[in-house]
């Protein structure tokens, strides 16, 4: 009897602990753990047909000490098997505690909305479901170091940053990769300086969306992904917005947390720097033609060298061979920035008219329509891309962003500040 009355007294007090949840917690309250138990880290990451990348980003995640947290994995309409491999990790527990084993949850994006682009559309509905007190953005192409999900977090804290993002490191195989990976880098370290970057004094802003931790204040605080949903560089967006609010954001090389290879030929090299070159660098047109008389300059020098040495003509050769030696020098010392090995970085000698078509091609197209990425076309409104490099993007995914209202659709001014 007793046994009975005690089973009585707590399923009342169950039943009336859930009347009270329902009836006065909001429903997105309801869906998250108990904050005891409930991880420091919710790690979230889009994926749209990337059955070659997933599996080793996901080994290298669950894998993690040091720290609680879960895994989402936001499946955007992939046609591959990317959301099989995915589920093969796990069913959805949260690593709380470190030894703990982490499963993955796999969700999938819902449909895309008008004006959104489709990675904010997935990132953002992984957001919605996270209970961490941090927030990981991290992509498929990503391995991560063992440890580094609990150092990225420490170091957040001790810095005071609302935002730390990691430029990863690189890895490149294919000629094209390392013919072209490191001018792009390099230049992108010239425009966004890390000590720049994370001057609260300064108004630079940049991030990474390779590897993006934000505190869930600042994510809610800014608006999250949803008020940036139609931009194309939604990393710097985001930084941007972190920034401009008044807080902290820490931004560095990172190649002891973790490794991606973004690329694996020379199409979707193309692909990808077709859709954001123009964005990163709104002078585009200038730096394509910056690249192209570098390139000029050190092969006519070559070659005079050539021809002086065959013609005896040993005055010319030397001249040249010293000229060629001060621009090598220059240019190397500007690509070495980018973090690749020396003999990569002088290969890339030879992909510098390749930079140079990318970029010209980039701004042709948002001028000219727009860009293709992951089998979807955003399209740019060739009237509003300037030196500020603002294209206005829209979705051809979803027919009904055609029918938007002018005060609705996405401008995305791109400061020439940064």
């Amino acid at each position: 009897m007793p046994s009975n009355q005690n089973s009585a007294s707590h399923s009342a007090q169950s039943s009336a602990t859930g009347d009270l949840q329902e009836r006065d917690l909001p429903q997105k309250d309801i869906a998250r753990p108990q904050p005891e138990l409930r991880p420091k880290v919710s790690v979230t990451i889009p994926t749209r047909n990337e059955e070659e990348n997933i599996g080793a980003c996901l080994a290298s995640l669950v894998s993690q000490e040091g720290v609680g947290f879960e895994i989402i994995v936001v499946n955007d309409a992939s046609t591959d098997r990317t959301r099989e491999i995915a589920s093969s990790f796990g069913g959805g527990n949260v690593r709380v505690n470190v030894g703990v084993n982490a499963g993955v949850k796999v969700i999938d994006a819902p449909p895309l909305p008008p004006g959104w682009i489709g990675k904010n559309n997935a990132v953002a509905a992984g957001a919605r479901g996270a209970a961490g007190e941090w927030l990981l953005f991290t992509d498929a192409d990503t391995v991560h170091q063992p440890g580094s999900l609990a150092r990225a977090v420490a170091e957040a804290e001790q810095r005071g940053a609302a935002l730390l993002s990691y430029s990863p490191e690189q890895k490149v195989g294919s000629f094209w990769e390392k013919a072209v990976m490191p001018l792009v880098f390099s230049d992108l370290a010239a425009h966004f300086e890390p000590a720049m970057v994370s001057n609260p004094a300064s108004r630079v802003a940049a991030a990474n969306g390779q590897y993006l931790l934000i505190s869930r204040e600042a994510y809610d605080a800014v608006g999250g992904h949803a008020a940036i949903a139609g931009s194309l560089l939604e990393d710097v967006q985001l930084a941007r917005n972190v920034k401009s609010s008044g807080r902290p954001i820490f931004f560095r090389y990172g190649p002891d947390a973790v490794f991606t290879r973004m690329y694996r030929n020379f199409a979707q090299l193309r692909e990808g720097w077709t859709k954001n070159l123009a964005l990163l660098f709104p002078d585009s047109s200038r730096l394509a033609t910056l690249r192209t008389a570098e390139f000029i300059a050190i092969s006519v020098c070559l070659a005079v060298i050539v021809v002086g040495i065959v013609m005896g003509w040993g005055m010319v050769a030397l001249n040249a061979a010293v000229m060629a030696i001060l621009l090598t020098g220059n240019y190397m010392s500007r690509v070495r920035r980018a973090h690749f090995s020396f003999g990569i970085s002088l290969l890339a000698i030879a992909g510098l008219p390749v930079y140079a078509y990318l970029l010209r091609r980039s701004r042709v197209y948002y001028k000219s329509g727009g860009v293709t990425w992951k089998g979807r076309s955003y399209a740019g409104n060739g009237q509003n891309i300037s030196s500020s490099g603002a294209p206005a993007i829209k979705s051809a995914d979803n027919a009904s962003a055609e029918n938007q209202k002018p005060s609705d659709k996405k401008i995305h001014e791109f400061s020439a500040s940064r």
